[in-house]
């Protein structure tokens, strides 16, 4: 049987490994190990998707993940990659999305019978003594050390610079990772290669303090082949919650990658064979784009169900094959009160999603980037009544953007 390293190798994932020798030895049996997720909002998106789509590879080679909330971590904040301190949140919120989040990881992810285990670090990290802490685990952390880590350096380059709040925040997650050893026999922390200092700092903790072995694996961060984040859309972040990124745009978005993109998205993004990933991704000019179709459809289907993704197919082809059923089409319900209160063409593209806000409608109006069944609508302040909805009015925002609105 291959190598879980060498499926996930192979596959695009692996980034950085501690001691890789003893690591392979180590993953020959079943190895307990985990992954952070920062409860900051009440949905995962995209850029948590590489980790839990590594975590359910290792499931498969036998391996149990923990998938460790943040909901103690979060009330600090990760300095990594960010300019300025975060938000502070509140108990309330942060437990709120925790849970949120909690529904979502089971799609990923067999929860049953102990094969994974999600906690909490807020269990542990709210009601630590301070003075025992860091008389315990702060002096075995060098600050100078420390201090090389990028996350720290790029922060302390700031106008506001580095607060003592989130230079805590390595030891909290190390701290983490101890726990999680003498909890759960945990020898292994993966997450994004971003989170190389920290992960670092925890493996170092155990080995230090227990005399025991412990590791950690980082994973590519999902990029565009010119560097670019993927997950960014007009409306913001690719949600996996379809209340805040509908499933049709969500398919939209992996139909419509970069031709360069699509070999790295099959691999790292569904569970096809990597000689199936190397065929489709081997397709040239026009037929790239049945590698995108099946993209599109592996990836919905992973996150928002089989039904969802062959709605989303079907509403894509009838738009612009002019095949499949329109009634899959992504849909704005109106009522006569509604069109009557405020008609704008303006205020229909923000509430389908289409834009961002009033002057960004305004705006594409005034390009000439949005039409209504084929015409296009060059008044900003123009509007549409019951009437002319009837059995239901195509709104067309650029190349790929659709809705249809209809009466309820």
């Amino acid at each position: 049987m291959e190598h879980i390293l060498d499926i996930l190798k192979d596959r695009g994932f692996i980034a950085q490994t501690t001691f890789e020798d003893e690591l392979y030895e180590q993953l020959k049996s079943p190895t307990t190990f985990y992954v952070g997720f920062d409860p900051t909002a009440d949905s995962l998106h995209i850029g948590h998707y590489i980790p839990i789509m590594a975590m359910a590879h290792m499931q498969k080679a036998g391996h149990r993940p923990i998938a460790l909330m943040g909901g103690g971590t979060a009330m600090i904040g990760d300095p990594s990659g960010k300019t300025d301190m975060r938000k502070m949140m509140t108990v309330e919120t942060i437990d709120h999305n925790v849970e949120c989040i909690k529904k979502q990881m089971s799609r990923f992810l067999d929860f049953s019978d102990g094969q994974a285990i999600i906690v909490n670090n807020g269990d542990w990290l709210r009601h630590l003594n301070f003075i025992e802490f860091m008389r315990d685990i702060g002096s075995m952390f060098n600050v100078n050390r420390m201090l090389t880590a990028e996350c720290y350096k790029a922060r302390m380059a700031t106008e506001n610079g580095l607060s003592f709040l989130e230079f805590t925040y390595m030891l909290m997650q190390s701290y983490d990772f101890l726990e999680l050893f003498q909890r759960y026999g945990c020898r292994l922390e993966m997450g994004g290669n971003d989170q190389w200092s920290n992960m670092l700092g925890g493996a170092d903790l155990v080995r230090r303090k227990l005399k025991e072995k412990a590791f950690a694996c980082t994973f590519q961060l999902l990029l565009t082949h010119d560097g670019r984040k993927m997950g960014k859309t007009e409306a913001g972040a690719l949600w996996l919650d379809p209340n805040k990124t509908k499933p049709y745009d969500f398919y939209q978005y992996w139909r419509n990658v970069d031709d360069q993109d699509v070999q790295k998205c099959l691999s790292l993004l569904t569970f096809l064979p990597m000689d199936e990933v190397r065929r489709l991704s081997a397709l040239q000019g026009a037929e790239i784009n049945e590698a995108k179709k099946i993209l599109a459809y592996e990836v919905t289907k992973l996150v928002h169900g089989e039904e969802e993704a062959k709605k989303a197919a079907e509403g894509a082809s009838s738009l612009f094959s002019g095949g499949g059923s329109s009634e899959n089409v992504p849909t704005l319900q109106l009522t006569v009160d509604e069109l009557a209160a405020d008609g704008r063409i303006s205020t229909m593209l923000v509430r389908a999603g289409l834009c961002k806000s009033q002057s960004d409608a305004r705006k594409q109006i005034e390009q000439n980037a949005v039409s209504l069944e084929g015409e296009k609508v060059t008044d900003p302040m123009a509007s549409i009544t019951a009437a002319q909805i009837g059995d239901g009015l195509l709104l067309k925002k650029g190349k790929k953007g659709f809705c249809r609105l209809q009466l309820r």
